[in-house]
């Protein structure tokens, strides 16, 4: 996706060769007309495969997993990383470390939302080591529910997350896909 390596090129910033600051436009300030390009692009890349929910984790991939359920024309649901008076009974719940925070945080969905019944198309901001994909993945796999696949606008393909997820046999479709940030560059896979 053209428009989003253009605006990671122009607007990211490379803090280290591990990390990616992308808060300009996706992560904290966020860019609605690119979101919503990026939502009709993951929603062409999934069309037909009888999605019923979006999955994604709260708080930097529900912006563009919004965009992708409007898109598609499902509910989008967003695991919490705290529990709250209103999320307490009947959840399903999973342990996932945050790389850039270094913490480890517990998430919950409501066993409500999510049932056998759906299938799940799973949509987060980066893809690096994993952590938060398989997280969700396990939420989903409690519920009883199929995956369609995984989006992700932003994988970071020197680090090991979406060789972990090829290797369970995920779809994975990456939007911008990154090699390299060694030398305070961003290099693009493909």
């Amino acid at each position: 996706m053209q428009a989003l390596k253009q605006k990671i090129i122009d607007e990211g910033l490379v803090l280290s060769d591990q990390v990616l600051k992308v808060d300009a436009f996706l992560n904290h300030q966020i860019d609605p007309a690119l979101m919503q390009q990026i939502g009709h692009e993951f929603a062409r890349r999934f069309a037909g495969l009888g999605i019923s929910k979006i999955v994604t984790i709260e708080a930097s991939g529900i912006a563009p997993a919004i965009m992708a359920g409007l898109e598609l024309g499902v509910p989008v649901i967003f695991a919490r990383k705290y529990q709250s008076l209103t999320l307490k009974d009947d959840l399903y719940t999973a342990k996932v470390f945050s790389f850039t925070k270094q913490t480890e945080s517990t998430i919950a969905i409501s066993a409500k939302h999510l049932t056998s019944a759906d299938h799940v198309l799973l949509i987060d901001d980066f893809l690096a080591n994993g952590h938060a994909a398989k997280a969700l993945i396990d939420l989903i796999q409690q519920a009883g529910a199929s995956i369609a696949g995984v989006g992700v606008v932003i994988e970071k393909s020197f680090q090991a997350g979406r060789a972990e997820l090829d290797a369970q046999g995920f779809r994975v479709e990456s939007l911008a896909r990154i090699s390299s940030l060694e030398g305070g560059q961003v290099s693009f896979l493909d």
